[in-house]
């Protein structure tokens, strides 16, 4: 059965007036609420015909918790991460057959999916004795969420850290990882990540007590969403997801909540989406492209590309002006790789085998972060309609259109 706008409503109407989620079993918390094994049966009735379904002792048993960090006061800010909601799209989808869910990652404490895989890494590390925040500096190359993410983690738990990045990532980047108190080292950007990646190991070699954490090959990666992505897509749809998109950077998404997927619903189509100027997956050449956060230029040790069903490109172009339209239409303000993924699920909700089909995706990361670059450069103007009303200093000194990025636009 297809999960219908009812439903959603109804969905909205429990978790106001179900018990309240677990709190965060990494804090020592005493469980006070219902399990994540709870599973709702969803009709197309009013919201008070809802039927909560206790599973079997054997699912029970099975099915995680998955802590809620809305719920309590959490002892630090790492308690923060996780639990994103999920929202249909109702205008962009206009002439597909399947409905489209998409998981707002960027509602995360940093705004991006790669909270997660931050958090997780580094708590894997330290649990195994290999770092601590007294001996350790953390170095990691990135193409920018990673990095604002383990910005965020290591000055929570106070580590130095070190990040490389290629240049072309966008300014708003930079100076998050300079408010957190992350040096940054800036690599070629046309050369992908390769570069970066070269040079934080070649600052792990030189640098005492250096750690890299390596996102690209860490199987912490694809075990977070193993343990809380996955189980909550399969919880807010009610184990109605037939289709599971992502684009593919590290991939740590879709192989993490791939696994978790495929293992409750063994139907679960898996979709991979790469830019189609770097179309690695799908067997092309790397390639320059502008979507930010996936197509690193090769396949990543974490990635188990034996799941993937099908991989779709997405053009820099198509991914930029979704992006663009996902905020007009939708009231959702993201980044450009979430406009590749939503590009790429409009083009599978509108094939005719997929009628009546639920598509999922997740939206990696918020959009103000990417103001500066290609995504929203073209609202830069050195003249506003206000500008006559502010201070003379306040001026630009033409009535040109300020250059912001290098990228062209597009």
């Amino acid at each position: 059965m297809l999960l219908g706008r009812s439903a959603a409503l109804e969905r909205r109407c429990c978790h106001h007036c179900s018990e309240a989620p677990t709190p965060s079993a990494r804090h020592g918390a005493e469980p006070r609420t219902r399990a994540f094994g709870y599973r709702k049966s969803y009709s197309r009735a009013c919201p008070s015909s809802i039927r909560v379904v206790k599973p079997d002792a054997a699912e029970a048993q099975t099915d995680p918790v998955i802590p809620d960090p809305r719920i309590g006061i959490q002892p630090s800010a790492t308690g923060l991460v996780g639990n994103t909601p999920m929202v249909f799209l109702n205008s962009i989808n206009k002439g597909c057959v399947a409905q489209i869910a998409c998981k707002l990652e960027s509602l995360e404490p940093c705004c991006s999916v790669k909270d997660r895989i931050a958090l997780h890494m580094i708590e894997i590390a330290e649990r195994e004795g290999k770092i601590s925040p007294e001996r350790t500096t953390l170095v990691e190359p990135t193409s920018g969420n990673t990095g604002v993410g383990l910005a965020y983690v290591a000055a929570a738990k106070g580590y130095k850290l070190i990040l490389t990045m290629p240049d072309t990532m966008s300014v708003e980047r930079r100076v998050l990882l300079a408010a957190f108190g992350a040096k940054l080292v800036l690599t070629q950007g046309r050369t992908g990540m390769d570069e970066a990646i070269r040079k934080a190991e070649e600052i792990v070699a030189t640098t005492p007590g250096a750690y890299m954490l390596q996102q690209f090959e860490n199987p912490a990666n694809p075990e977070v969403h193993y343990m809380t992505t996955g189980p909550e897509i399969w919880r807010d749809t009610a184990g109605q997801v037939d289709i599971f998109v992502a684009g593919v950077g590290t991939g740590g998404t879709i192989t993490g909540v791939g696994q978790y997927l495929r293992e409750k619903k063994p139907g679960v189509e898996l979709v991979a989406v790469e830019p189609a100027e770097s179309p690695v997956l799908s067997g092309g050449r790397p390639g320059y492209h502008q979507i930010q956060g996936i197509g690193a230029g090769f396949i990543p040790k974490v990635l188990n590309v034996k799941m993937i069903d099908e991989v779709v490109r997405v053009s820099s172009k198509e991914a930029i002006d979704m992006a663009r339209r996902l905020a007009v239409e939708e009231g959702l303000l993201c980044g450009i790789s979430s406009g590749a993924a939503v590009a790429a699920c409009v083009k599978i909700a509108q094939r005719a085998e997929n009628e009546g089909k639920l598509v999922t995706t997740v939206l990696p990361s918020f959009g103000e972060r990417y103001l500066s670059t290609v995504l929203f450069n073209q609202l830069w103007s050195a003249e506003t309609d206000g500008e006559d009303q502010m201070p003379r200093s306040w001026k630009a000194k033409s009535g040109v259109e300020k250059q912001t990025t290098r990228e062209p636009r597009l």
